[in-house]
């Protein structure tokens, strides 16, 4: 039979056939009522003997549909607060077609995402400082299409910067500026396919917008197995037709492991041994915390290293500026396929960075930055240790980024509750190669994401979901 239930203003239609069938039942009209916006978030639940009352079925069959809809992230339930229905987004109504589409963005309520820095940290006054300088000095030739590789000014402060903070070997006419990490990937492809390379190894952990790149170019990507200390590159002797390796040495994305010196000293080794290449991601190495920073893999064979690098965790991704640090013999191909598809980045941003790098504002930037980021990773920890102190937390020696360590079988399901709750988050698992064996359940969580005023709003929705 059906009843139905109209208490604290919700009219909600209730299945009831059995024991088994009452509480599925009464999941499903809570669920239907919270997805329809009938309840709204924050709204009080009766208590679960006001409601069996009101029902007259057992308690215990409304205390359990409580609680599973709390593990769910429909609810939630406090002491002495009552159960309600839980802050989220709330479901938006299919628009009325009109005669013009709109596209309709939803941003989260939180945001943990790895991948990016606080943006509200950029320094606005530091840049434009420099921009008025680089402005005013510019030659009239850097209003021109200019060197593929990038303004001499930028190369020539790169290369001193890059020697003295990651033991970089970078003379200036070895160094390809770019539109960042993506923009690397993309015009190495097709170079190491004319060099006859037809398949990159991989990191198991990784992501996937990459690999895409490597793959659209027609290689293939085998993945190298990577565990608590880093990629296993001896490894990769037996990955027969390997021409080259993508890696992040200096920090495992998303692992957040160090490459261990045997295995850095096992890569190079690969490398010159077969004439491969080793493509270096040093997508955040000027922020460590607990250990001294891990020196660049290129600084043990400039000529078997392509060194990848951008200031898009140091600065913002929105400027479009990365670098790549080529062997001699790849510097004539890259730049004519850089050339052909792309003659050069933005000379002023160029030269900007350039005279923000000169000036000493991007290593007071990153001293300030490294101080922010350590201080939001500390408040992390400790948050988790008083109130998830079952999680374990690693790979936050450096970075922007942790990894929180769930019980197995729970990572969709604290997903699926960090959905329903607005918070943006991602399991490892998303992370994790196609042919890579399944592993672990985790969070990889993005502690740098989040403005200061969002951060402990972020923090809280984050507790809220662990199991």
């Amino acid at each position: 039979m059906t009843d139905s239930w109209a208490t604290f203003g919700a009219d909600l239609h209730l299945e009831t056939t059995g024991a088994s069938g009452l509480r599925a039942g009464l999941m499903d009209a809570l669920r239907e009522a919270v997805r329809t916006g009938r309840l709204a978030p924050g709204t009080r639940l009766p208590s679960s003997r006001g409601l069996a009352a009101d029902l007259g079925i057992a308690r215990n069959t409304v205390a359990d549909a409580y609680a599973e809809l709390v593990a769910e992230g429909w609810l939630t339930a406090r002491q002495g607060s009552g159960t309600r229905v839980a802050q989220r987004a709330e479901p938006r109504p299919p628009a009325a077609r009109t005669t013009r589409a709109r596209a309709v963005w939803s941003r989260p309520a939180h945001n943990l995402l790895s991948g990016s820095p606080d943006l509200s940290t950029f320094p606005r006054a530091d840049w434009l400082k420099a921009s008025r300088r680089a402005l005013a000095a510019a030659p009239n030739d850097a209003f021109g299409y200019g060197d593929p590789r990038g303004r001499i000014e930028l190369r020539t402060v790169l290369a001193d910067y890059l020697a003295r903070a990651r033991g970089v070997y970078a003379d200036p006419e070895r160094i390809m500026i770019c539109a960042g990490f993506v923009q690397a990937l993309k015009l190495m492809g097709p170079v190491l396919r004319r060099r006859r390379v037809r398949e990159v190894a991989v990191e198991s952990y990784g992501l996937d917008v990459h690999w895409n790149l490597l793959t659209d170019a027609g290689l293939r990507l085998p993945c190298l197995p990577v565990d608590g200390l880093g990629a296993r590159t001896g490894e990769l002797s037996g990955l027969r037709g390997v021409g080259a390796v993508l890696m992040t040495p200096a920090h495992q994305f998303p692992t957040g492991v160090p490459l261990h010196p045997d295995r850095r000293a096992a890569a190079v080794d690969w490398a010159r041994g077969t004439g491969g290449l080793i493509l270096e991601d040093d997508y955040d190495g000027e922020f460590r915390y607990d250990r001294q920073p891990v020196g660049a893999l290129q600084g043990l064979d400039p000529e078997r290293v392509v060194h990848l690098g951008t200031t898009s965790k140091s600065l913002a991704p929105g400027l479009r500026l990365g670098w790549m640090v080529l062997p001699e013999a790849l510097v004539g191909e890259v730049s004519e396929a850089k050339g052909m598809s792309d003659w050069s980045s933005s000379a002023l941003d160029q030269l900007t960075l350039a005279e923000f790098i000169a000036s000493g504002a991007y290593d007071r930037h990153v001293r300030s930055m490294r101080l922010h980021y350590r201080r939001r990773r500390d408040q992390l920890v400790a948050v988790l240790a008083e109130r998830a102190p079952g999680v374990r937390i690693s790979g936050m020696a450096a970075g922007l980024h942790a990894v929180l360590e769930l019980p197995e079988g729970t990572e969709a399901s604290v997903l699926r509750s960090a959905a329903w709750q607005g918070l943006a988050l991602e399991g490892i698992s998303r992370f994790r190669h196609p042919e890579a064996p399944p592993g672990r359940d985790a969070l990889v969580i993005g502690y740098g994401t989040p403005t200061d005023s969002a951060w402990a709003g972020a923090l809280d929705a984050l507790c809220r979901v662990l199991p």
